[in-house]
């Protein structure tokens, strides 16, 4: 009797896919899986759990797990989603501590591990658990397994789905529910805009508890066909050669210096080129950085690589990216200029900018990608910013709004959080669903020559119009200053262009007299020189760089130097944290609580 799965869209896509094509690859091995062997491997570990389990059905129950990104992480995600069970994928770079609060508010049933992070969830379970979940160790694939018949039956939707926890940098992380018909839609919205495809060969570098590094590197790339290559952790040397490695010439029967014999008894296959890859803006600075490193050799293979020909789509999200970042990589890929897209756990991919690079404008996360609808919500007058009513007639200037979006991609509820759910949305004034505040503040811009452009097909109509441009998190990124409102990023990404300044984080500092100050902490360039005073770069000298790239009011007040800024594994920084650290001398003393 053939093995089965249900009718979920995901599954009809992977079963109509060419089965012998190739849908992971192990960089450091060269292992490689077919789409053929995944459904029947999906179909084989979904049986396995409903053992495991001791029951018929498991349908909404949490399934967490600890597994490597590897071809066993995507056959695990896939299996839980087959018992229409809800995956919850765990950091393991967490200490056993935040993982038993997450075990704890899910109300996980089961803490699935691979041989390789056995200990780690033991060491959950010896933090004590609230509940009792079952402990299952999963066997590891090896490939080359069966490309056996899997029926698909049952119902295309159920109570299933995907469980991610946001960062918590500023209360405790909250569960967001991602039904299966959520991670459906934002899959299918990235594919349409970004044009995934069987030929697409995407590198894959990210963590894989964000839904950076679960839906536009995994989900949306299965349902297209696509292969995808894991190398991980992040090595900037190591994802360079890989790089390369296609464009290094093949001589005396060996591949970038490598014979048969010296891998590991697998026939040694030339890579393929990446054609898609996408990463936070981190990354891109320490590729950048390194380069120069390399090989004249790998130099050359690695900038054809990178090259428009090759690397059709280059994308940079989770993080504002400096406009030095964006240029810099322009000129070593030969004009490959960088996509930039805007998303939240809650709500998958919003608005991106489109494929044609006339459409990445600097600054810019361009339009509401295909199935999203976005609108602006200005606070201090509790109304919609409406299409042309974008300038204040009174002031000249750009009305800035909390984006709220909405759309079939956005999350259920925040697990067990009633009370946060309802906050973040809002009914619809139209009857045609809520909206979820992001917390985020934008400006609508029309560009000319890209607004007005007419697009060059079908695919393409979602692109036109007034763009988007992100100023911050209203919480954290929009500082109120003596009346005027200043955004961070703004101010961050002038302080970027500047050739002292090598990374940049801008503030709010509580002041008694102004409210708050804008505040700058920097790390500066070797050698610190440059300066009036005393050859070394400070406050003052950077007030007199900004002054004509600024209006007054936006240039920091107040100036840190510290050797690096901390940031999390998706390159954002607790910029509250960092006032509380670093400028506690520069409060007036009649501050309010930060």
């Amino acid at each position: 009797m053939a093995p089965t799965l249900p009718r979920l869209p995901i599954f009809e896509a992977i079963a109509n896919h060419d089965p012998n094509s190739t849908v992971v690859v192990h960089s450091a091995s060269g292992r490689r899986f077919t789409y053929g062997e995944l459904l029947h491997d999906v179909a084989e570990r979904k049986d396995s759990l409903l053992q495991e389990s001791g029951k018929s059905g498991i349908g909404g129950e949490r399934i967490a797990f600890l597994v490597e990104n590897s071809y066993d992480y995507v056959v695990t995600l896939l299996s839980i989603l087959g018992t229409h069970s809800i995956a919850l994928p765990l950091s393991p770079a967490f200490p056993p501590h935040e993982l038993q609060y997450i075990m704890d508010q899910s109300g996980a049933s089961m803490l699935l591990s691979s041989g390789k992070f056995e200990i780690k969830a033991l060491d959950v379970y010896k933090e004590g658990l609230q509940g009792t979940p079952k402990h299952v160790k999963l066997e590891k694939k090896l490939g080359g397994g069966e490309h056996a018949e899997v029926k698909l039956e049952g119902p295309s939707e159920g109570p299933g789905g995907m469980m991610l926890y946001t960062s918590g940098t500023t209360n405790r992380p909250k569960g967001v529910l991602l039904p299966t018909s959520a991670m459906t839609a934002q899959a299918k919205s990235l594919i349409t805009a970004w044009d995934y495809c069987p030929t697409d060969y995407l590198l894959h570098v990210l963590p894989l508890h964000h839904i950076h590094g679960t839906i536009n590197a995994i989900f949306a790339p299965l349902f297209a066909g696509s292969t995808i290559e894991f190398l991980f952790p992040f090595n900037a040397t190591a994802v360079w050669n890989r790089f390369a490695t296609p464009f290094l010439p093949t001589t005396n029967g060996q591949v970038n210096g490598h014979t048969e014999a010296q891998t590991n008894g697998h026939t040694q296959i030339k890579p393929s080129p990446i054609t898609f890859f996408t990463v936070v803006p981190t990354v891109y600075n320490r590729l950048l950085a390194s380069f120069p490193q390399l090989s004249s050799a790998s130099q050359t293979a690695a900038r054809e690589a990178i090259s428009p020909k090759h690397l059709r789509l280059n994308i940079s999200g989770s993080a504002a990216l400096p406009t030095p970042t964006k240029a810099a990589w322009s000129t070593l890929s030969s004009g490959n200029i960088l996509l930039e897209r805007y998303g939240m756990t809650e709500v998958g991919m919003a608005l991106s900018c489109g494929l044609p690079f006339s459409t990445r404008v600097d600054g810019s996360v361009g339009w509401p990608l295909p199935g999203v609808e976005a609108r602006l919500y200005e606070t201090e007058t509790n109304s919609i910013i409406l299409p042309g009513e974008e300038i204040n007639p009174k002031t000249g200037r750009e009305r800035d709004g909390e984006i709220q979006l909405r759309g079939p991609g956005l999350f259920l509820e925040y697990w067990g959080n009633e009370v946060a759910t309802k906050k973040e949305h809002l009914e619809g004034e139209d009857g045609k669903g809520r909206w979820f505040r992001t917390g985020d503040v934008a400006v609508r811009r029309f560009v000319p020559g890209v607004s007005d452009r007419k697009p060059e097909n079908e695919s393409e109509e979602w692109c036109k119009g007034p763009m988007y441009f992100i100023h911050g998190r209203l919480s954290s990124d929009i500082i109120k200053s003596g009346g005027e409102k200043v955004s961070a990023l703004e101010v961050e990404r002038e302080l970027l262009s500047l050739p002292q300044v090598l990374e940049a984080a801008v503030v709010a500092v509580p002041s008694g007299n102004w409210g708050q100050k804008v505040g700058c902490v920097l790390v500066l360039r070797e050698p610190k020189v440059g300066g009036r005073k005393e050859g070394i770069w400070g406050p003052l000298d950077m007030r007199r760089a900004l002054k004509g790239r600024l209006a007054g009011y936006k240039i920091p007040q107040v100036m840190k130097v510290v050797e690096g800024i901390e940031r999390n594994a998706m390159g954002k920084v607790n910029k509250k944290v960092l006032v509380k650290k670093l400028f506690t001398e520069e409060m007036s003393g009649d501050e309010k609580d930060l």
